[in-house]
């Protein structure tokens, strides 16, 4: 939390909080010591401080909130503050949040919108449709949608995947059986499909997701969708697909403009500690565009002061900028994260998809897993079929198991670190 607030907010908002921390079952009551202060807390702080505390625990705590008006919290029962308890795991990745969605009046709209159908209390809008240019934020959105829909059903209830995981469910997965395919996905409660826009290379689907939208919107379950450009430009469209798609909310996001660069510029080196005056961040957020690609040039920056020197000038500022090329490159991929850490480990990267159990290759291959959860967001099944097809399962257990290794050793933090800048730093030429 120092990292997004002063010391001097953390005693007025943090010290007064009252904690019981129940380790074996992973369950944490915060309590309140009055009923303004909670009031005040849900309307400004409680989004912020679940995800960083989400962050800091890892999967399957759950919170409570109570207030101490009464007695006091240590060896009582309280009353819940909303009668409920929640998970504060971040199952679809935990950068994907609506806090760290960057806004501005222009996508005030689409974030208020999304944070409307999470809150699942009716289900109005269905299907709810987030259509916007490469870059804008659909996917933080759709999974931001997906992690807060998670904090009060079962992650295993939410299907996330783009059209081409959905395709595979019924090509590969089910050998061609729709029956049995369609029987998986009418399971969920959630149904949330990025990359909508690429059913135009699998247009045996349409029928399907027909047939798959009927079901969910009949039973008042809820869909989401993301996808480039409008919808109404979407001639390739069977026109009953098209119409039942236009029965919800669509809402369009705009391309980042300067102001989203710079507040994304400013909580970046917030939270790397890099110290650029105003000048240099309208620099930064001027001269590039592009998230992914600007991503890559605060790593830069951020090397260069741990490694070089703490204090970057603006003679080292301009240095940095003068060996960068303004064209972004192309986006970090799974089998680049695999190529990254088969290299590091001199290891051949078929033998990382592979089902080898050396001791070597299995941690290589959990790391890797690990990596692209985290940098790209994969979920637990696309890593399954990203490595070899494997089970689910098997790429939650290695996820779990490289985030708790992380936490009591500094030298497999150290290397994930490294790991993380050779990713964001290879040549994708």
């Amino acid at each position: 939390m120092e990292r997004t607030f002063s010391d001097l907010e953390l005693k007025r908002w943090f010290d007064p909080l009252g904690l019981d921390f129940a380790k074996e079952d992973k369950r944490l009551l915060v309590v309140f010591p009055h009923a303004f202060f909670s009031t005040w807390f849900a309307q400004n702080i409680q989004g912020r401080f679940e995800e960083q505390l989400g962050a800091y625990l890892g999967p399957g705590y759950v919170i409570s909130y109570a207030t101490g008006n009464n007695s006091t919290h240590q060896g009582r029962a309280l009353p819940l503050l909303d009668n409920t308890s929640k998970s504060i795991d971040f199952p679809f990745g935990s950068q994907f949040t609506f806090e760290s969605f960057l806004v501005n009046q222009k996508n005030y709209f689409p974030l208020a919108s999304a944070k409307e159908v999470a809150k699942q209390q009716s289900i109005i809008f269905n299907p709810f449709i987030i259509c916007g240019e490469n870059g804008s934020g659909k996917t933080h959105l759709l999974r931001g949608i997906a992690n807060e829909i998670s904090k009060n059903l079962d992650a295993n209830r939410i299907y996330l995947g783009t059209i081409e995981d959905v395709n595979n469910v019924y090509q590969v997965r089910h050998a061609g059986d729709v029956f049995k395919a369609r029987e998986h996905f009418t399971s969920f409660d959630v149904l949330c499909i990025d990359d909508f826009q690429q059913i135009q290379k699998n247009p045996s689907l349409q029928q399907e997701l027909v047939l798959l939208f009927n079901s969910f919107y009949d039973n008042r379950k809820q869909m989401v969708f993301a996808c480039s450009d409008k919808l109404t430009s979407y001639d390739f469209l069977h026109p009953t697909l098209k119409s039942r798609l236009e029965w919800g909310l669509i809402v369009n996001l705009k391309s980042p403009d300067l102001d989203i660069r710079v507040q994304y510029i400013r909580n970046q080196c917030r939270q790397k500690k890099i110290s650029l005056d105003k000048e240099q961040i309208l620099t930064l957020g001027q001269r590039f565009h592009d998230f992914r690609y600007l991503q890559g040039i605060l790593l830069k920056i951020f090397a260069f002061k741990e490694l070089v020197n703490k204090d970057i000038g603006q003679k080292d500022f301009e240095l940095i900028l003068s060996h960068t090329e303004d064209a972004p490159r192309p986006a970090l991929t799974a089998d680049m994260v695999i190529e990254t850490v088969a290299d590091h480990f001199n290891i051949d990267p078929k033998e990382i998809k592979g089902s080898k159990r050396h001791h070597e290759i299995v941690r290589a291959r959990q790391m890797a897993m690990f990596l692209c959860r985290e940098m790209l967001g994969s979920s637990f099944p696309a890593l399954g079929r990203i490595f070899g097809g494997k089970d689910h399962s098997t790429a939650l257990y290695a996820v779990n198991k490289i985030k708790k290794m992380q936490k009591v050793s500094k030298d497999m933090k150290q290397l994930l670190i490294t790991l993380k800048q050779k990713c964001l730093t290879k040549d994708r030429t």
